[in-house]
């Protein structure tokens, strides 16, 4: 599980061989054996042999701002040899098989959210007009990338651009979807413009802490990447990564808004937007994590969909040293 502390104040002490968390005058115990991660979004109090036992048992404590955007992280410094795996990554992106792994994981958010929009049109029928119109809209911005092929530099405002009208499209008609009071025109970063738009931002920082792990454990580079450019402290291949898992974010916030759990209440205004307040954080957070730590069946087996993740980047690895690097040791 992901431990998320969200509380000001709390502190992470280190008890037996236990973690001990106390936040608000309440103390509780949790096993090391049992998370994989600690996710911080405020002040908290992190004592060293607490750390100690965090990278002895490889569980990652990760930081994030108020838009849950990740700014730092404590890691194992022992995560084995992968120069190996990085050089044939650096190779791969000055191909043109390059482009086409890139590719991949842009059509896997497409075809995620086709499938996704299908499972609402079943529930929508008054809207199926609108929702046909832009499934067949992505389907065909599948169509324009499974036919592209060259150079990734030549390609990229393409891409970009086919991205860009289809992602138009997709957040209107979802703005359309939400309950009256809710309702959206487009995409807002930070600082959102909109209650939605604000709990995807936080949910899509939490994602971004995701990928980049499962990208340090699988010894990928996160720095080096195949659509995203490679600009200075820039995490180019998470940003290539996340397009495939995007709709993980998605499906939770829609769902939080169809089940009405939100409420105003839950933000705070923040320069010309809103941000999540604590209370914010929590609702968001125990959907997010219950549905990412849900099992779905993948490649003939049963996994949760958090650890899809890491179980994809996984296999991209090794594939990455079969085509360049031959046999890893």
């Amino acid at each position: 599980m992901q431990l998320v502390i969200n509380t000001y104040g709390a502190a992470i002490h280190k008890v037996g061989n236990l973690f001990e968390i106390c936040a608000d005058g309440n103390k509780s115990l949790v096993s090391p054996k049992k998370v994989q991660s600690i996710l911080i979004t405020t002040g908290v109090h992190l004592t060293s042999d607490a750390i100690e036992m965090a990278v002895e048992n490889n569980i990652d404590i990760l930081f994030a701002d108020k838009y849950g955007n990740p700014y730092g992280r404590i890691w194992h410094s022992k995560l084995g040899s992968t120069a190996r795996i990085r050089r044939s990554q650096i190779l791969l992106s000055m191909h043109s098989e390059g482009l086409q792994i890139g590719l991949q994981w842009i059509l896997r958010r497409f075809e995620s959210q086709v499938e996704y929009l299908k499972t609402v049109r079943e529930r929508r029928t008054r809207q199926s007009a609108e929702l046909s119109n832009v499934i067949n809209l992505l389907n065909r911005s599948i169509d324009d990338l499974n036919h592209l092929d060259g150079n990734i530099n030549e390609l990229r405002n393409k891409i970009l651009g086919i991205e860009g009208y289809a992602g138009r499209q997709y957040w209107q008609l979802l703005g359309g979807l939400m309950p009256e009071r809710f309702q959206f025109c487009e995409r807002s970063r930070n600082p959102a413009k909109d209650e939605f738009n604000c709990l995807l931002n936080y949910a899509y920082g939490v994602l971004y802490g995701i990928v980049e792990r499962a990208c340090i454990i699988a010894g990928l580079d996160p720095y080096v990447g195949f659509i995203h450019t490679d600009n200075y402290n820039k995490t180019s291949l998470v940003f290539d990564i996340i397009e495939a898992y995007r709709i993980y974010a998605e499906e939770t916030v829609l769902g939080l808004f169809s089940a009405r759990k939100i409420t105003p209440k839950l933000f705070d205004p923040y320069l010309n937007g809103l941000t999540l307040n604590t209370e914010g954080k929590k609702v968001l957070l125990e959907k997010y994590n219950q549905f990412l730590d849900e099992a779905m069946r993948y490649s003939g087996r049963n996994i949760k969909r958090r650890d899809i993740v890491q179980f994809d980047l996984h296999k991209f690895a090794k594939e990455l040293v079969k085509m360049y690097g031959g046999e890893d040791e």
